[in-house]
């Protein structure tokens, strides 16, 4: 296997479960010192072991500022850089318009957006040239979806927060990218479907490649984005989602 990112830093919120975790099993596969954050002890303990390679988890809720500074003094600690960061943590929730509060307004805006301007804002002190940021996006901030418009709101942010980060960072180096999956068959996907009838049927009929990814499948788009097979590539969304957002 290639190692492109041998002794590389990379620092991945939200990387105990779902598409966090493989891509943290990935990026550990080919190298890299691992670093993961999640918001339960329990679940992270479970995913380092699964991560092996000397991965180290922080608990912690990417939309506390002070959580954040625990694991970034922990790699400033060990090894005083990062190269890259995923920032990955997300939470869905759908509320049609109408029926929205201001705890899920509160809640969505606080993890999916503060969370990752957080996340990326205080890496930013470890990063240098040659740096990668790779932000977890979503085809809900390019189409309407029923009952998601925060969500979907909150993607539509990420989105342009690639963009205008990449004007802010070019001067340093420092290259921003979007992935944006389409529907994956996570463990929180299946949970939904399984209490869902009919969402599968939809959702495969809706993607043009007729199934949802593979965890595994946006995890390769996240490590390209991050390694230098993408030294030219700034400001994008790459979608992974069987051409749902094309068709």
């Amino acid at each position: 296997m290639a190692m492109r990112f041998e002794k590389k830093v990379v620092a991945i919120t939200g990387g105990s479960d779902g598409i966090g975790l493989t891509t943290a099993k990935m990026f550990a596969a080919e190298g890299a010192h691992v670093y993961i954050t999640g918001r339960r002890q329990e679940r992270l303990d479970e995913a380092l072991n699964e991560i092996g390679n000397g991965a180290v988890g922080i608990q912690g809720d990417v939309s506390l500022g002070a959580d954040l500074d625990r694991l970034y003094a922990k790699i400033a600690e060990d090894h005083g850089r990062i190269d890259v960061v995923f920032a990955n943590a997300g939470v869905s929730e759908s509320a049609p318009i109408g029926s929205i509060d201001e705890d899920h307004l509160d809640r969505v805006f606080a993890i999916n957006v503060k969370g990752t301007v957080l996340t990326v804002q205080k890496a930013l002190p470890l990063m240098s040239a040659g740096g990668a940021v790779v932000l977890a996006g979503s085809v809900a901030g390019s189409t309407g979806i029923a009952g998601l418009s925060v969500y979907s709101a909150t993607k539509a942010a990420i989105r342009s927060f690639a963009r205008t980060w990449t004007t802010d960072l070019k001067s340093r180096g420092i290259r921003v990218n979007a992935v944006s999956p389409g529907m994956v068959m996570t463990p929180a996907m299946q949970a939904y479907l399984d209490s869902n009838t009919g969402a599968e049927e939809w959702m495969q009929q809706t993607t043009p490649f007729g199934r949802l990814a593979q965890p595994e499948e946006v995890s390769k788009a996240v490590l390209f984005l991050a390694s230098e097979e993408s030294s030219f590539v700034g400001g994008e969304e790459l979608f992974v989602d069987g051409g749902f957002i094309a068709v």
